[in-house]
């Protein structure tokens, strides 16, 4: 297995336990798509999230990004998918929006000292 992929999902573990998002299950997929370093596709029903790592730009994350950052990256997506998903809804009440901030909140008290 590449050895970038598997810093990529070690450090991408590290922040989805930082981030307090144990609750999720996370599939790993090393594997060519159009442009970019790396996705998340979030499912919020089921609470599981599939994280691609670019296999065509591996060589290029080494020099313009490194591995960590892009998988720190992709988890503060997770972190903000429940936000995410209510500002694409049409119509959304006060107290969802309410709810999705104090989970983002709670979750950053820990980070921010």
């Amino acid at each position: 297995m590449n050895k970038d992929f598997e810093l990529f999902k070690k450090e991408f573990k590290r922040w989805q336990e930082k981030f307090g998002l144990n609750g999720w299950r996370v599939y790993f997929k090393y594997e060519s798509f159009g442009d970019g370093y790396a996705n998340i596709t979030i499912d919020l029903e089921d609470v599981c999230a599939t994280v691609r790592l670019n296999e065509s730009s591996s060589k290029e994350n080494k020099e313009l990004r490194k591995i960590e950052d892009i998988a720190k990256h992709e988890a503060i997506h997770l972190l903000l998918a429940n936000l995410a998903q209510l500002g694409r809804r049409r119509y959304i009440n006060t107290s969802e929006l309410y709810i999705a901030e104090e989970e983002l909140a709670h979750r950053l008290e820990g980070l921010i000292e």
